[in-house]
């Protein structure tokens, strides 16, 4: 049993993953508010059927996931809907994402970050969870050697989900994970191989759910949008990018960009 109170999520297939120079302001910015309302629509990996979910799904969940479906992210994040793991919970839903920045030397660009978010959902409750529904992320971003060499890198990394959540007003409880630094350094004939370093972050959070009574029946209603936004921000973060200014909208890139495999 990890942190998600069950049993590990898989870590998303590994992207190959460029390095972006962080600047002073994108470092420090971790701990900066996180402009909302300043991000564009970018659904051409979305896949928006719910074809994957079983008619005798919840009501509760199938609206939770229609509020992940919702959220719109700046041009730069491309998503995914994989299948969700499902031996972590009884209803399960997933959105995968890679962040990806135009670059005028490379026509097909590999990502800066990637990452997942998995949403578990337990009609009767968990108790680990403090409620009945669950959010799980992973994220993996590539770092300049000297900013993974930093000695604060793991605690502020660890900020760039949770002043996420702050910021888009995301109400959540019983947050865990751990972040991780991965350094790598060739010898021998790999001696001529750069160093590399990339950050990994993984973290679960309860979303604090509104619930009306109807009847004797008490019904919930889940709103995850801000959240999926929230983690939309932490990845992008992580990939580098600084939140865009006030009233600045991202508009999306006008071609479909084909990932490599």
């Amino acid at each position: 049993m990890n942190h998600t109170g069950g049993r590990s999520v898989r870590s998303p297939r590994h992207a190959r993953t460029r390095r972006l120079s962080f600047t002073s302001q994108s470092w420090h910015a971790g701990r900066a508010s996180l402009t909302a309302g300043a991000f564009g629509p970018n659904l051409r990996y979305v896949a928006s059927s719910s074809e994957r979910l079983q008619p005798e799904t919840p009501a509760a969940f199938l609206r939770a996931v229609e509020t992940l479906r919702s959220a719109q992210f700046r041009a730069e994040v491309q998503l995914e809907e994989p299948p969700a793991p499902k031996r972590l919970a009884t209803y399960t839903f997933a959105l995968s994402a890679d962040v990806i920045v135009d670059d005028e030397h490379d026509p097909d660009p590999d990502p800066v970050a990637t990452g997942r978010l998995v949403l578990l959902h337990e009609p009767d409750g968990h108790e680990a969870w403090h409620g009945d529904f669950r959010l799980v992320t992973y994220i993996r971003a590539s770092l300049e050697p000297e900013m993974g060499a930093d000695p604060l890198l793991l605690a502020v990394a660890w900020t760039w989900l949770t002043d996420a959540l702050e910021a888009r007003s995301a109400p959540y409880t019983a947050a865990s994970g751990t972040v991780t630094r991965v350094n790598s350094e060739g010898f021998g004939g790999m001696a001529d191989e750069p160093p590399t370093c990339e950050v990994e972050i993984r973290a679960s959070w309860t979303p604090q759910v509104s619930e009306t009574s109807s009847g004797r029946a008490v019904v919930q209603e889940p709103d995850l949008e801000p959240h999926a936004l929230a983690w939309g921000d932490g990845l992008t973060m992580a990939a580098g990018l600084l939140p865009l200014p006030a009233g600045v909208v991202a508009m999306p890139a006008l071609r479909p960009k084909q990932r490599r495999r």
